[in-house]
Parts: structure tokens; C-alpha cells; sequence
């Protein structure tokens, strides 16, 4: 082997060390979903349970960044906690037409101040969520998480 082969097998070899600790540092560090959109289900989970707090640590990031987004605040840091989602009868409540109340709670916090979130929607019962309750369940709580979203990007 001649000597420039060595230098390049070493200088080669020193490249993907050097890459392998650089990327190996880089994929240990922390960092939030979508830009600077952090979601806490952590009490809606003991609350809750899963799969209804599995849904919105997946949904929220998500409508949160582009919610935020459409009001000009893109990538702006703001952490959510959500504390619990009240889904109403789902055969039918006392509003207009039979719909029933669901709600949201939780809390949306900018720059260290937490500004506490109720958002509310309307479901509508229909026969075929009766046999498809856990896919009816997540819808509504996909809406819920639209509307926490829409609200919380108002008011940061």
C-alpha cells in the first residue's frame, strides 16, 4: 500500500468518526415537534387514558403549527398542556337539532405565561357512529383539537 493510500483511508476513516459522533450528538438532543410546538397530555393521559391523549399528542403539534401559521406566527416557541376532553352522549344531547357539547381544556403557555384554553364543539349523532364508536370518538376528538388550535393561535 502506498503511502497516499493511507493517508486517505485515515483521513476517510477520522470523516465518518467524526460524523458518526457529530449526528450521534445531534439525535440526542431534544427538539419540539413541528418548530417550537411542544404538547403536555401528561394529565389528560391520567385523566383519560389512551387512545384519547395518544390522539391529541399526535394531532395537536400538528393543527398548533399551522394554526399558528395562518395568523403570521410561524415557528413561534409555545408549549400546550391538556388537561381534559369531555365528550358529550353520543346519542345525542340538548343543543340545537340533538347535538351534543364536546369540550377541551387545557392551557396554552408563550414566553412563560399561561393563558388557560376551553374550546367546545357541537356533535351530531348518526346511526353508523354507534357501530364505529372508537373511529366516531377520534373524529371528535380531531375536531376538538382543531378548534383547541384555532383558539390558541389567537391568543398568543
Amino acid at each position: 500500500m502506498s503511502k497516499f493510500e493511507i493517508k486517505r483511508r485515515a483521513v476517510l476513516g477520522a470523516f465518518v468518526l467524526t460524523s458518526i459522533v457529530v449526528l450521534s450528538g445531534a439525535l440526542a438532543q431534544p427538539r419540539a415537534p413541528f418548530g417550537g410546538v411542544r404538547v403536555d397530555v401528561t394529565s389528560l393521559r391520567a385523566e383519560a387514558g389512551d387512545p384519547t391523549a395518544r390522539w391529541v399528542a399526535e394531532e395537536l403539534p400538528r393543527a398548533l403549527t399551522e394554526a399558528l401559521a395562518s395568523v403570521g406566527r410561524a415557528g413561534a416557541p409555545v408549549r400546550a398542556r391538556i388537561d381534559s376532553v369531555i365528550l358529550g352522549p353520543s346519542s345525542g344531547g340538548q343543543g340545537p337539532q340533538g347535538a351534543s357539547p364536546d369540550q377541551i381544556l387545557g392551557e396554552v403557555i408563550v414566553a412563560g405565561v399561561a393563558q388557560p384554553l376551553r374550546a367546545s364543539t357541537s356533535y351530531y349523532p348518526m346511526a353508523v357512529d354507534q357501530a364505529l364508536a372508537e373511529q366516531s370518538n377520534h373524529n371528535r376528538v380531531s375536531q376538538l383539537v382543531q378548534a383547541f388550535a384555532y383558539w390558541a393561535a389567537r391568543e398568543v
